[in-house]
């Protein structure tokens, strides 16, 4: 096991297409939320046989997206899993040089903003079931700003901050052992240039 990184940068298309996988993107996430997971944890989760969700990790750790994990049981057949940094960041830069690398950058996007809008989707569809104070505390806003591609960039990291700022605060409770009221939170940002 590695220490780990704080998010891995992603700068090739082999990466970039083993984690745009819709099943491998929803095992990588599912891990980054468990921390450690076995297959059939996760087979459970994404609702698929055991034996596809191992290949598909096995595809996730041949690109170093994953590594194994100290055993969290005696059972010694249970194989371990978890993410091998704290995230991934994937940046348009890095895919521009060439049609296929802009092509893969792109269909990774889409996939990953249906993977996410799905994810809103279904807290909309089970909003009933959640507090009053929750619902309150969700955000659900637009701003429309006018900002030089300078001033978004330096907004983009402002909030990035700001949300490992309140990752780290919330982690450190829940290792100290305050973990009531305490619930897993999916903080979606986009900012994009656009015209009327």
């Amino acid at each position: 096991m590695t220490d780990k990184e704080r998010d891995r940068r992603i700068t090739d298309v082999g990466t970039l297409k083993a984690l745009a996988h819709p099943l491998r993107m929803k095992l990588y996430r599912g891990m980054c939320v468990a921390g450690k997971a076995t297959a059939s944890q996760l087979a459970e989760q994404v609702d698929e046989a055991v034996s596809l969700v191992s290949y598909h990790l096995r595809k996730l750790a041949e690109h170093g997206l994953i590594e194994a994990a100290e055993p969290q049981s005696a059972d010694g057949r249970e194989r371990w899993w978890q993410p091998s940094s704290d995230g991934v960041s994937i940046q348009d830069r890095d895919f521009r040089d060439a049609p296929e690398k802009a092509a893969a950058h792109l269909a990774a996007t889409r996939l990953f903003h249906e993977q996410r809008a799905d994810m809103y989707r279904r807290y909309l569809d089970e909003r009933a079931t959640w507090s009053a104070q929750w619902n309150a505390a969700a955000p659900d806003s637009e701003s429309l700003l006018r900002l030089t591609a300078t001033e978004l960039d330096e907004l983009r990291q402002e909030l990035v901050a700001l949300a490992r700022k309140y990752d780290e605060k919330g982690r450190s409770a829940q290792a100290n052992g305050d973990t009531e009221g305490r619930e897993h939170v999916a903080l979606h940002v986009y900012g994009f240039p656009f015209r009327l």
